[in-house]
């Protein structure tokens, strides 16, 4: 079996559109939720997201493509473009290679892919233009673009990767999801270097109310609306954003000299086969406990969980449930979602990259917002930004389905 590593990290957040930027607000405990823009929100009950802000694709897509794209590609070629240029592997603009990549590999992924492509287009029906009543024409673009896959094939295509393509739609553990995927096809020799993350652009109207509706989101419609773990939450906080890892085979990565950030050595992904929302302690124990049996480890080896953490009232109750049982109560935890919103798939795969800059650097990021810690959530979660030593941390992200995945970290 072969060992695997992260060597480049790319996001684009709430917080700011490259990872570095984005990493040092988490640190400062800094929110990037605020009001909705990106469409009329006024007569609903949610009214605050976690939007990008600035963010602008033309520096890495045509006007053509912009147009063509439905932002969540957009997003993912964004961050791709980034990871490959902090691992190293590929300068973007003038498409210097230092890896073959007919053995590489891209798996992204996507929560609800092109909704807000979806959204506009079926808007067209639905609204008299020019007279006319319904206007059915259709961008010849809406199903390539909306579809799942074409944030890996897209990023693939823009960067000349011809290896395995994968996109993967798992609710909110897509990004985890497709990080594991990865970390697998390295470990048993199917490829050297794979690009592996999530993308989403959900703030449009119908994933804010159809969310809203089945009681996930907040209605507190402020900036710390977002509070993992606290006794007053009522919801999480919908994003977008996208982030990507380069994972590459640890002798490869030695030889080119490469800035490791963290070795990934060990996954877990299971299904509650219980319940279409709420999630059940058993599923997410086994999640936790395979993954810690990939990596070789016991739970008392661990020395920092990143929680998914979303804010829901139950979520959140049954996840310190299932931390507690495992690992009992003196662990430290943290929520990056506090901070960023819930970015669905995107969230899963920026947390396994600011888990691994959390070991490189020695610190353990804050959970924000909590004003008073719930007293069913017994655990040790972490409120503001502390340094330690962390040698093995794991990253949680469970969704919609019970879908559950559990990734291992360790320093390197």
């Amino acid at each position: 079996m072969k060992r695997v590593v992260i060597t480049g990290i790319g996001a684009v957040t709430p917080l700011a559109n490259t990872f570095a930027d984005s990493w040092q607000l988490i640190k400062k405990g800094v929110s990037g939720i605020n009001a909705i823009t990106k469409f009329d929100a006024s007569r609903l009950p949610w009214k605050t997201a976690g939007e990008l802000k600035g963010f602008s694709p033309e520096l890495f897509l045509s006007k053509k493509e912009i147009l063509r794209l439905d932002p969540f590609v957009q997003y993912s070629v964004a961050a791709s473009v980034m990871a490959v240029e902090d691992s190293r592997i590929l300068n973007f603009k003038s498409q210097i290679s230092n890896f073959k990549f007919e053995n590489a590999g891209v798996i992204i992924g996507s929560s609800r892919g092109g909704i807000t492509t979806i959204e506009r287009e079926l808007s067209k029906l639905l609204t008299p233009q020019s007279g006319h009543w319904p206007n059915s024409k259709l961008s010849a673009y809406l199903m390539p673009s909306t579809t799942i896959s074409m944030a890996a094939s897209y990023t693939a295509q823009k960067l000349g990767i011809k290896g395995q393509c994968l996109g993967i739609s798992n609710a909110c553990a897509s990004g985890t999801n497709a990080v594991g995927e990865a970390y697998r096809l390295i470990k048993h020799g199917y490829a050297d270097v794979v690009i592996a993350g999530g993308a989403e652009a959900p703030i449009c109207r119908l994933c804010i109310e159809g969310y809203g509706i089945s009681g996930a989101l907040s209605k507190k419609n402020e900036s710390s609306a977002s509070r993992p773990f606290d006794a007053e939450r009522d919801g999480f906080v919908l994003a977008e954003g996208a982030c990507m890892l380069i994972l590459e085979e640890y002798e490869s990565a030695i030889k080119r000299g490469a800035n490791i950030y963290a070795e990934l050595t060990g996954y877990g992904n299971t299904t509650d086969a219980y319940h279409i929302t709420r999630p059940d302690i058993k599923g997410e124990q086994k999640a936790i406990i395979n993954a810690l049996e990939d990596a070789g480890i016991s739970a008392g080896d661990v020395d920092y969980i990143n929680a998914h953490g979303t804010s829901t009232p139950l979520g959140d109750r049954v996840e310190a449930q299932a931390i507690k049982s495992v690992f009992g109560k003196n662990i430290p935890v943290s929520s990056i979602k506090s901070m960023t919103g819930h970015m669905l798939a995107a969230s899963g795969a920026f947390e396994i990259a600011c888990t691994a800059v959390s070991i490189k650097e020695g610190i353990i990021p804050p959970t924000i917002n909590i004003s008073e810690k719930d007293p069913e959530c017994y655990i040790n979660v972490v409120p503001e930004k502390k340094e330690s030593d962390i040698r093995i941390a794991i990253t949680n992200s469970f969704g919609f389905g019970g879908v559950n995945a559990v990734i291992v970290l360790k320093s390197i």
